[in-house]
């Protein structure tokens, strides 16, 4: 299987006033290839700082973290970004879409900035992605005339612009009503049984019907790590 993840004595610390703060305290964890995982805990747990470091949007203080095939203290600013663009998809709870772009040219961006599909394949590519969706019909429209889910939805296609093997969402379902928060999560479903690592942060309670393993920080530390048998995996 492979690790799509593997961190070492990790550890996140910020200034703070004339100290510091522990986001992340030592910790080590490895993900295989296709698991689902969800990384739960109180606000203030070290979930999204945990999630941030396997994107390499943060630094590890001391530690190492390997993703995808890349030790990601060892790559510049410019080589993190580019590996992030092809091999990682990141879903966040306020969509982040480009108010400016049309739903289409928002999920088309990515592409550009990776080079992964030639160009004059792109367009088509981000109108399939957003037809697996479910918003085809909402192509051309700006992100502010959708509805919440749907621009929940126009995100995740543009997580999947460049068909990344690592799939990381915070709180994706956080701004969203029960209804649109299951369909959500049978999206992910879908994409981790194509063999997608994915790791989601997440409150929902009922992420535990979906997903293959379960990690509860306290204080930026791993207090359970539970492989739930009821998971499609």
């Amino acid at each position: 299987m492979g690790h799509a993840v593997q961190l070492t004595d990790v550890v996140k610390t910020y200034p703070l006033g004339e100290g510091q703060v522990v986001a992340v305290d030592d910790v080590s964890l490895t993900i295989g290839r296709g698991e689902f995982v969800a990384i739960v805990g109180r606000s203030g747990s070290g979930k999204t700082t945990l999630l941030n470091l396997l994107a390499g949007i943060d630094r590890a203080t001391s530690g190492t973290v390997h993703a995808v095939g890349a030790d990601l203290g060892s790559l510049s600013e410019s080589g993190l970004a580019s590996w992030r663009g092809a091999n990682v998809g990141l879903v966040f709870q306020f969509f982040q879409l480009l108010p400016t772009l049309t739903v289409a040219e928002n999920v088309i961006l990515p592409m550009d900035f990776a080079a992964k599909i030639p160009p004059r394949q792109r367009r088509a590519r981000a109108l399939d992605l957003l037809d697996r969706v479910g918003i085809a019909d909402q192509a051309d429209k700006l992100p502010a005339m959708l509805s919440g889910g749907q621009q929940q939805r126009a995100a995740i296609a543009r997580a999947l612009a460049n068909d990344p093997p690592l799939i990381l969402a915070d709180e994706p379902t956080g701004n969203l009503d029960s209804h649109t928060a299951a369909a959500m999560l049978e999206l992910f479903t879908g994409l981790n049984a194509e063999g997608r690592t994915i790791v989601v942060v997440t409150h929902e309670r009922d992420i535990r019907d979906v997903v293959s393993r379960e990690i509860t920080l306290v204080d930026g530390r791993i207090i359970t790590d539970t492989r739930l048998t009821g998971a499609s995996a």
